[in-house]
């Protein structure tokens, strides 16, 4: 443990991004993997990809509300753990750990009761169709039965990352998403299941990811270990974890209310093929996102630890480079993205129409997604600095203050499905400027100039 808090405290900033960023990139890569191979494959099933891929687009919803669950205990209690190790307090960031434990397999017990109660008449008020909803259910029916992998994985992994382990959390979701890789044909293709086959594949990848995080935090190699004693809720604790917690739990859930309100302006005002197409478009954007989160979540523990160490010097320089590599990455990924969306898109269908379809909305949609990537970095910068309050508010600012909203009223102001993805675009640049405007006013009375007194 002395080692890592020392790297976290002294080692060269750029070379220390580099080494906790590469990893948790590839994570976040591999786990992305998860779902853009599924929909892959899925949309390349003979005769009925089309539809196919439309009807697990629907489930999106509810798959994002499981992983947003995940991120609030662990999202919420790994930050708050790198800080009190960062202070020198071991015995308390093991008993977050132990809390965020119990939380996560609690909530798994929840979601799996309801989704499995709710989850056809969710799904049609989703957006789905009579021709896609059995798609989706049967892709629903059997994900809903890995809701303890996903908890586990994806609201363990951070407590290794926090640890500045960001190789062994890498391991962690590779190991899955490889698998995964390896027998979603097997599945879907030899063994004949089609969505149910792809399904089953992410089960049982998931499980062996849960398996292996699990194993490596009761291990010897982990400096913060799971133990019994320290999984009795204690509810200030709790408090503390969903407090911070709060704020990534709003940024995926409300990707799920995104995607409803999405779908359903879709299916009104487009059709199924509206549907299948925002079904790549999402992909197309998680190819964005995703890999410049692995580097804000590589980089936070820096953040966290010379915070709760009174190191501002240090996270001040630690933003700044990440900044901007998070800005250069957005900026250069979506500009790619808007050149050759047709060439992306056949990933996913032989459907000419439905290629040609992404092809002309793809450049409306990713229009302002260059500058979120100033938006992820502060936002990163915030959850690392504690700053529940203000994560929330601007975690909630542009999905629901302006996406939700912009993509519900202007396809019914103009009668135009096409406006309904130039909500995209509106909401990523009026928030991004909010965001860094509120970043730069906060930063000089978060992170003075002059180190806290000892």
């Amino acid at each position: 443990m002395a080692k890592n808090n020392q790297d976290l405290g002294t080692a060269p900033i750029g070379q220390l991004i580099l080494k906790l960023a590469i990893p948790a990139v590839a994570a976040q890569v591999v786990n992305m993997l998860y779902n853009i191979v599924d929909r892959i494959y899925i949309g390349n099933i003979p005769e009925i990809g089309s539809d196919a891929l439309a009807g697990v687009g629907i489930t999106f919803p509810i798959i994002l509300l499981i992983s947003a669950f995940a991120a609030l205990a662990g999202m919420g209690g790994a930050p708050l753990a790198a800080i009190q190790m960062g202070a020198g307090n071991k015995d308390e960031a093991e008993r977050i750990l132990g809390n965020a434990v119990t939380m996560l397999l609690t909530i798994t017990v929840v979601l799996t009761t309801v989704f499995m109660m709710f989850k056809v008449p969710m799904l049609y008020a989703f957006g789905a169709s009579e021709e896609i909803i059995g798609y989706g259910n049967d892709y629903l029916s059997i994900y809903l039965w890995g809701t303890v992998f996903v908890q586990l994985v994806m609201g363990l992994n951070p407590f290794i990352s926090a640890q500045g382990k960001a190789t062994v959390a890498m391991y962690s979701v590779l190991i899955g998403a490889g698998l995964n890789i390896v027998l979603d044909p097997i599945f879907i293709f030899l063994l004949d299941m089609g969505v149910q086959g792809a399904a089953t594949a992410t089960v049982i990848s998931q499980a062996v990811s849960a398996v292996w995080v699990v194993q490596f935090l009761l291990g010897k190699n982990t400096d913060l270990r799971i133990r019994r004693n320290n999984m009795k809720l204690n509810w200030a604790r709790v408090g503390k974890i969903a407090g911070l917690g709060i704020a990534p739990f709003i940024m995926q859930s409300t990707e799920s209310l995104v995607s409803i309100t999405l779908n359903s302006g879709l299916q009104t005002f487009g059709g199924d093929i509206y549907v299948g197409g925002m079904t790549i478009l999402q992909s197309m954007m998680q190819m964005i996102v995703m890999p410049m989160s692995g580097i804000t979540q590589g980089v936070q523990p820096v953040i966290a630890f010379n915070y709760g160490a009174g190191n501002y010097k240090r996270v001040r320089e630690t933003f700044s480079l990440m900044l901007k590599i998070t800005l250069v990455g957005t900026t250069v990924s979506s500009f790619l993205v808007m050149a050759f969306p047709r060439v992306i898109a056949r990933l996913f269908t032989p459907d000419l129409a439905l290629i040609e379809m992404v092809g002309q909305t793809a450049p409306i949609f990713f229009a302002g997604i260059w500058i979120f990537g100033a938006q992820l970095a502060c936002q990163s910068t915030f959850m690392g600095l504690g700053q529940a309050k203000i994560s929330l508010f601007l975690a909630l600012l542009r999905k629901v203050i302006l996406l939700v909203p912009l993509a519900y009223i202007l396809p019914r102001t103009t009668g135009d499905v096409m406006t309904i993805f130039m909500a995209e675009p509106i909401a990523d640049i009026l928030a991004s400027i909010t965001t860094i405007t509120i970043f730069m006013i906060m930063k000089k009375k978060l992170l003075p100039a002059e180190p806290k007194p000892k």
